[in-house]
């Protein structure tokens, strides 16, 4: 617990992929935004591990940066309430990577789920690379500059946080008790699907953005698949294995979810109708999140300001804990 604040610290990043989707909303900015309100938090732009993946081409990168940034302040991300940063504008990342490094076996590299499940199915990169297989290691001194009391995360990067109190403890064992060992927590979020049926994903052409006015939300959600089974409006459907009901359990009231479920099942609604309930449901969540857009559409340079003044923050707190490395490492 940060002592100045007597409130649990957290960090998390994103990597800049350009605007954000219902799924990056529901997954994990939802939550960043309730965190705020009763813990110190720290989110940063995760560019350098965009790099682990997609170094070949960069020229979209700041653009990105831009759109994505302004989708956490639109959602309602603080720059009074959290530290908003760039990762690449502080070389201390850099330097307590290089210097975990030294001191993390290759052994709990390679043994990490992730690597070899994106080694597999992401083939269209070459993704054989030093900065890949450490990534992990670039995450563990994003975690631990800022002695972080817990880091929300997903289950696939439950291992990843597990890595950081290993590298941690082997740390201090060396050089002294300077870290602490962070705590993962869990997003408990719903799987989001896409139009396809798939999960929500840039990569698959299916997502419905934050950004997408009201006519482009009620067009996609139009053609969004539904149950297999129901090839007329006369069959009965089974909202159980239908992605558009999914949805239905977040953006849609208790009262027209369950009115949803009992009608599907009997034919009594069909699935435009369905289609249409839930267009207008989103569109009312998006609306006020729009409206802030704007604002930060007409001011860019007004988000590239709230990230060097975050930037800053961010740099006394990262500057503190080198001098402290340094100092235990005997690099003073």
């Amino acid at each position: 617990m940060n002592a100045e604040t007597k409130r649990p610290r957290v960090l998390s990043g994103m990597r800049p992929t350009g605007k954000l989707h219902l799924g990056n909303w529901v997954g994990a900015l939802e939550n960043w935004i309730a965190l705020q309100e009763e813990h110190e938090c720290f989110y940063f732009v995760a560019d350098w591990h965009m790099l682990t993946t997609d170094y070949a081409d960069t020229s979209e990168l700041p653009s990105n940066i831009q759109e994505m940034v302004t989708d956490w302040l639109a959602a309602g991300l603080d720059p009074e309430k959290s530290t908003l940063f760039v990762q690449s504008r502080l070389p201390e990342h850099a330097e307590l990577c290089l210097l975990f490094s030294m001191i993390t076996p290759l052994g709990w590299l390679e043994r990490v789920p992730t690597y070899k499940e994106q080694l597999e199915n992401v083939r269209d990169k070459d993704l054989h690379t030093y900065g890949f297989l450490g990534y992990p290691v670039l995450q563990a001194a994003d975690i631990l500059m800022y002695k972080a009391d817990f880091v929300p995360v997903g289950e696939d990067q439950v291992a990843h946080v597990e890595l950081t109190r290993e590298i941690a403890r082997r740390f201090n064992n060396f050089y002294g008790p300077i870290f602490p060992e962070p705590a993962d927590r869990l997003t408990h979020a719903p799987r989001l699907p896409g139009t396809d049926g798939r999960k929500m994903s840039k990569s698959y052409h299916n997502a419905i953005y934050l950004s997408d006015p009201p006519s482009v939300v009620s067009q996609n959600l139009a053609t969004m698949i539904t149950d297999p089974a129901r090839k007329r409006r006369t069959d009965p459907g089974n909202p159980d294995v239908c992605p558009v009901f999914d949805l239905h359990k977040v953006f849609s009231t208790p009262a027209e979810i369950g009115r949803i479920n009992r009608e599907c099942r009997t034919a009594e609604i069909g699935c435009l109708e369905c289609k249409a309930i839930l267009a207008k449901n989103v569109n009312a969540r998006l609306a006020p999140i729009q409206e802030r857009r704007k604002a930060y559409e007409q001011e860019p340079q007004k988000v590239w300001t709230i990230l060097e003044e975050g930037t800053q923050k961010a740099r006394s707190v990262a500057q503190g804990t080198m001098m402290e490395v340094r100092k235990a490492m005997k690099l003073a």
